[in-house]
């Protein structure tokens, strides 16, 4: 069993330190061939840096690293003068601090080929840098851009700051286009892909591979690599839980699998892999390392409904419109990992794309810390209730699952609540998920209902929430909940089921949380 690298993203290191290297080797080759300059959008911890890492050594013609991957004699290697631009190791706290740090990079660069730099403005400088390293090497450079868009995401709630860094991107980048006699290769990695207007107007030639199908696999694990890769930690992890193989791999994909940018190929998100296999039990790893505060806050202040973020179609426009003066909450939730693309629609005019939440480890810390949000219950107590109300379901004891609900509503401050029905189905929702309640996304769009299905050794449950402010009694409210689910025939799938059904109401009237019960059957 190799060595598993978390946190190490340089190639040579793996290599030379003997820690499991998963070949993306071939895809790389096949990456070498597609354009002079590229650009690939990802997620957080999918690998990107280790990408670059790669892709240093290769146009440094470091062969003998290679050896035993795919790339080895596949390529004609050839070294060239490498710049790799690493947005995380550059200062940007305001503009000021961005741009004196670029300036700062571009004159250590200078110093490492004994160069001397006459330029004292940013753009002029990096284009100066290009030309005098490839009249120095006789060489054209490669030039490689790690998180690109990071001085600008991670001010993303403060748009003035953000702005300003990205107009120093802006005119940065925008000198590579000038610079292509002296350019061999460019690629630019990012979580987000911004509309070519607000970032690449002038570097209008990269092409965006994001979505090309020849490299939906270039980052992140397929079930093929997981499973050929790790097999020995598998049968490892296997012992140590006591679960069969088969069942434990049915569990890692449930919890980890699901990234899609082709709706074909679905990947496991590589830092979560490694982290299962080293502390050997499942977790949210990969959302622990970034909590979302400002998707939350903006979740809240547009006021929807959060079942809307499952089975949610959108055209093909809106991964090309992420602009900060115009932020559309689902491109951000797909840029950032949130939810991934389910289902591609081609048979439409225009393309539709499906998006969902890629696996359980990313819908339930979602749904945790969105429930934290919209509530202000404390984090370490929210999971916990879940699992109450779970028991208290199960052991058929209704009385005390609403006493969870009416404590978990009645730590709400009065300045968060909404007097509107989607924001109680929105909390609702959460609730149901973090409960592990089957929802019907089939009628996830119709706002105002909710129906949820949780299936117990011998009864299901099948649940409807209602909400009025006023005007109406408890009684009308829950009778109205029991109403819908036999009109909806919520349970109609389970006709033939031998296991008793149970008609689950609640009611919310103001600030009062009622319900009402009936038993079907057995």
């Amino acid at each position: 069993m190799k060595k598993l690298p978390i946190g190490i993203q340089t190639f040579s290191e793996i290599i030379k330190e003997n820690y499991l290297y998963v070949d993306k080797t071939k895809e790389i080759t096949e990456l070498l061939q597609g354009g002079k300059y590229l650009f690939l959008s990802r997620p957080r911890r999918f690998g990107k840096s280790l990408l670059i890492s790669t892709l240093s050594e290769i146009f440094s013609g470091n062969q003998e690293l290679f050896q035993g991957l795919y790339i080895y004699d596949k390529i004609e290697w050839q070294s060239y003068p490498v710049i790799v631009i690493d947005f995380n190791k550059i200062s940007y706290s305001d503009d000021i601090r961005f741009e004196r740090s670029l300036l700062s990079f571009l004159e250590k660069t200078a110093a490492k080929y004994d160069i001397e730099l006459d330029s004292p403005y940013l753009k002029d400088k990096f284009g100066e840098l290009i030309e005098k390293i490839s009249e120095k090497t006789q060489q054209k450079l490669v030039i490689l851009i790690d998180e690109y868009d990071k001085p600008i995401v991670e001010h993303i709630d403060d748009i003035e700051k953000a702005t300003k860094n990205r107009e120093i991107m802006r005119d940065f980048f925008g000198i590579l286009k000038s610079s292509d006699p002296f350019l061999r290769f460019v690629f630019l990695t990012g979580v987000s892909k911004f509309s070519r207007v607000s970032i690449f107007s002038e570097l209008n030639n990269i092409r965006d591979i994001s979505f090309s199908k020849q490299f939906a696999t270039l980052l992140g694990y397929t079930q093929k690599e997981l499973e050929t890769y790790f097999d020995s930690y598998i049968q490892h992890l296997g012992t140590v839980l006591e679960i069969k193989k088969p069942v434990l791999l049915t569990k890692i994909k449930t919890w980890y699998n699901g990234y899609s940018w082709n709706a074909k190929d679905t990947l496991y998100n590589p830092f979560s892999i490694l982290n299962l296999f080293v502390e050997q039990r499942f977790s949210n790893y990969w959302f622990a390392t970034g909590t979302p505060t400002f998707l939350m806050k903006l979740i809240k202040k547009t006021e929807l409904d959060t079942s809307e973020f499952e089975n949610k179609k959108v055209s093909e426009i809106l991964f090309d419109s992420y602009n900060l003066e115009n932020l559309n909450i689902f491109a951000l939730l797909f840029q950032t990992g949130y939810l991934t693309i389910s289902e591609i629609n081609q048979k439409s005019r225009t393309i539709q794309y499906i998006l969902n939440y890629p696996n359980f480890e990313v819908k339930q810390a979602f749904m945790t810390f969105l429930f934290n949000s919209f509530t202000k219950n404390d984090l370490g107590e929210i999971q916990p209730a879940a699992e109450d109300l779970r028991d208290y379901l199960e052991s058929d004891n209704i009385e005390g699952f609403i006493n969870i609900i009416r404590a978990l509503f009645a730590k709400i401050p009065y300045n968060l609540h909404i007097k509107k029905e989607a924001y109680y189905h929105s909390l609702f929702y959460m609730v149901a998920v973090l409960m592990g309640v089957e929802i019907d996304l089939e009628v996830l769009t119709d706002k105002g209902r909710i129906d949820g299905v949780l299936a117990f050794e011998n009864k299901i449950y099948l649940i409807e929430f209602k909400y009025a402010e006023d005007g109406t009694s408890m009684d009308s409210l829950t009778n109205k909940a029991i109403k819908q689910i036999k009109n909806k025939n919520y349970g109609e799938r389970f006709l033939n089921d031998s296991r008793q059904r149970v008609y689950l109401g609640v009611g919310v009237l103001g600030k009062d949380i009622g319900y009402k019960i009936e038993y079907l059957g057995v």
